[in-house]
């Protein structure tokens, strides 16, 4: 193990992967402003697209926000036509959430925008190191009880 004293602090691990992140969220976020979303309403999206979770409060803990920013989040995307909202007939206190066509059609766009930006960000490594990078991500995502690609 590396001695502080033998280490700068932008040769951290977690200063480097913070700012990746902010620099890359932010590119996302430009990329996704052509169709009034943020990156959360894309997260929404996928987790409906992806099964994990139907009601307004499972998907907030999904996604680990307060469920009012799920109430925001849907009330837009409902408003694009992306997403429907049900009462569910065995609890009439909760909301059922569910994509539409429109809704998978926006989630494919904002995909394909997101392997765009994927392209850029690894274009100057090897296939090797795009997999190893990749590997690598997984697993911390899955350390941190984040979804992972089998």
């Amino acid at each position: 193990m590396l001695n502080v004293n033998d280490v700068k602090w932008t040769e951290t691990l977690s200063f480097r992967l913070s700012t990746l992140g902010v620099l890359v969220a932010d590119q996302y976020a430009q990329t996704l402003a052509v169709h009034d979303l943020k990156p959360k309403h894309v997260g929404l999206l996928e987790v409906l697209g992806s099964g994990l979770a139907v009601s307004q409060l499972e998907i907030a803990k999904r996604m680990r926000v307060a469920p009012s920013l799920v109430v925001s989040l849907a009330d837009h995307l409902e408003s694009m036509g992306a997403i429907e909202r049900l009462r569910d007939p065995a609890d009439r206190r909760r909301q059922i959430l569910s994509l539409t066509g429109e809704g998978r059609d926006l989630l494919a766009e904002c995909t394909a925008k997101a392997l765009v930006l994927d392209a850029k960000l690894a274009a100057d490594l090897t296939s090797s190191q795009h997999a190893a990078l990749s590997e690598a991500l997984s697993r911390l995502a899955a350390s941190y009880g984040l979804p992972v690609r089998e």
